[in-house]
């Protein structure tokens, strides 16, 4: 404990000297959690890996440009991630034969993808600078990467995450929001890691981009009623979504109709227009305050680029729980 609070204390004096140095005022995150003490920081891997963002914006370069759905997968294995005991890249762990990851929780089963496009760059990681950056910090950095190759707004990322030694099966699947969530469920997914009900809606503004499989909005085609929030429901809309589902129930629909490859604020319009795919989707216009951040951001897109902004940085800095001091995998699938 004197340890602990000895360094704490000495992050707080690097502050102070920072400050009188005209230093950024964002470039030092420190967080304590229990008895952990970790710093996320604006490019931290400046001297020991100046290469680190090139070749991390590289690799998800050249995965979205084969795949233009890859850019969605990546922030969404980042979302996956953060919500599991913090953003430790505990989600890139693979199963064997005396160990349980994530991977086959009901809401990453045959869903998160991407896994491929991390591990390619991890590898031209580990080749220029061995050991030096974390798995949790690659999923941080692709995921800003991907949204701004989307036409999206882009960020500074604080890094300096460590890569879990362990995962929860049981925490991804009650911590993930589900698609056929309730309004009130996913408030309370949110809540539970610290994020607020504008996060929510915000980080929500993701589903501009990707596509998701008819089994994860099968309960939205059975609505058949209005609510007098609507329009919760366009037959026409819904019609279509039968028509294509009732051929396969892994059929993929976009969960953007208009822009579907485009970082934008479509999305909101569209659940305005009760063109929302998922029913947690959806859901969002019935309740007034939400209704009212969606209209702002409908009427703002930039309103929503900066809250969008906010609530990754928020997320991203979600911390380990206390004991998981955590390493430096080489491989981002097995801990070293």
């Amino acid at each position: 404990m004197a340890k602990y609070l000895a360094f704490c204390c000495f992050v707080i004096l690097i502050k102070i000297v920072a400050a009188f140095a005209n230093f950024p005022p964002n470039n030092l995150k420190e967080t304590c959690v229990g008895d952990i003490s970790f710093e996320l920081q604006i490019n931290i891997y400046r001297d020991s890996c100046p290469e680190a963002e090139s070749i991390i914006f590289s690799g998800v370069e050249n995965a979205v440009s084969q795949d233009s759905r890859m850019a969605a997968s990546l922030l969404r294995l980042h979302f996956h991630d953060c919500f599991v005991n913090g953003c430790d890249a505990s989600i890139l762990l693979d199963d064997s034969e005396d160990f349980v990851g994530e991977k086959t929780a009901p809401p990453n089963l045959n869903s998160l993808r991407g896994f491929e496009v991390i591990d390619a760059i991890k590898s031209d990681l580990e080749f220029v600078c061995p050991e030096t950056v974390s798995c949790a910090d690659i999923l941080a950095i692709a995921a800003r990467d991907s949204v701004v190759m989307s036409g999206g707004p882009s960020w500074e990322v604080p890094t300096g995450r460590k890569d879990s030694l362990s995962a929860s099966k049981t925490a991804a699947t009650g911590n993930i929001p589900a698609p056929n969530s309730t309004l009130e469920s996913l408030v309370a997914n949110f809540q539970n890691v610290g994020l607020s009900l504008n996060d929510m809606v915000a980080l929500s503004g993701a589903h501009t981009m990707g596509k998701a499989r008819c089994l994860t909005f099968s309960s939205r085609l059975q609505s058949t009623s209005s609510t007098n929030r609507g329009p919760e429901i366009n037959l026409e809309f819904l019609q279509n979504l039968q028509q294509l589902c009732s051929v396969d129930v892994n059929a993929l629909a976009r969960l953007d109709l208009v822009t579907p490859a485009t970082f934008d604020n479509q999305y909101y319009v569209n659940l305005l227009s009760g063109e929302g795919l998922l029913p947690s989707d959806q859901i969002l216009v019935t309740q007034d305050q939400t209704r009212e951040i969606i209209q702002s951001y409908v009427e703002n897109p930039t309103v929503f680029f900066e809250d969008f902004k906010n609530s990754m940085l928020k997320m991203a800095t979600l911390a380990p729980p206390t004991g998981n001091n955590g390493e430096i995998r080489s491989n981002c699938r097995f801990v070293n």
